[in-house]
């Protein structure tokens, strides 16, 4: 069973390219673990620039999609209190009520930082997320294989057992919003690494490889200038993921 989690928000912009001239999309990590860093945050919290600014950083940082791949959840608490944030969605609340409820903590909060499924306070210190890593997570491929669909290929480390599920994401970067009410009323947000449009499934095994091709549409919004697309796996049932692999998506 595939499972989408679709993110509409109406605004216009123009399709990456889809078409046969464009570069086969495929990335691959090494077998040493590529760090997930999520972020939650909302455009209606005065204390969330600091750290989507710093997270941005990443853009122009080596260690991107080869060391770390940053992931930014928009979510919805926040909209009853003066702004409503346009990437905000329930889903996304949800997936931080369960990392919550995995660690036994009473709230959640932005921002709010996990790192490789685990809640990390210290995101403005200094981390080499090169040498914190496992070095045998396994080997997690990602390809276009159709127009909108994408396959997904994992050789876990030998040691590895049990079921895996996998996820794929589109990213939207360079994203702007003038805030107008709300505690950062009068300010225009940058955004970079934005969720728009998930879905996951199973992985099945197939000649000793484990695979799922999965239908991911391009996202509705979609005024993104730069899309990345990226994916991670996990063991069945559980959010931490044990290996993740992403890169910017080619626009011409």
């Amino acid at each position: 069973m595939i499972r989408f989690s679709l993110l509409p928000v109406a605004l216009a912009l123009s399709l990456p390219a889809w078409g046969s001239e464009a570069e086969p999309f495929s990335v691959r990590s090494g077998p040493a673990q590529t760090a997930l860093l999520e972020l939650f945050t909302s455009e209606g919290c005065s204390s969330c620039p600091p750290a989507e600014k710093w997270l941005s950083g990443f853009e122009q940082r080596r260690e991107l999609w080869r060391d770390v791949i940053p992931v930014v959840w928009h979510v919805d608490y926040w909209d009853s209190l003066g702004w409503v944030d346009r990437f905000a969605f329930k889903t996304n609340t949800r997936r931080q009520e369960r990392y919550a409820a995995a660690w036994q903590s009473q709230s959640i909060y932005t921002p709010g930082f996990v790192l490789n499924g685990m809640e990390w306070r210290d995101w403005n210190r200094p981390l080499d997320f090169a040498k914190s890593a496992k070095s045998d997570a396994g080997v997690l491929e990602l390809t276009q294989s159709a127009k909108a669909t994408f396959t997904l290929r994992y050789t876990p480390p030998k040691a590895s057992t049990g079921a895996f599920d996998v996820t794929v994401a589109w990213l939207g970067n360079d994203l702007e919003s003038d805030v107008r009410r709300g505690e950062n009323a009068g300010r225009k947000l940058r955004h970079n690494f934005v969720v728009l449009r998930t879905a996951s499934a199973p992985l099945h095994a197939t000649n000793g490889v484990l695979s799922a091709s999965i239908p991911l549409p391009a996202p509705i919004e979609r005024d993104s200038k730069h899309l990345s697309v990226v994916a991670w796996v996990g063991s069945r049932g559980q959010q931490a993921p044990v290996q993740a692999v992403g890169g910017w998506f080619p626009s011409k």
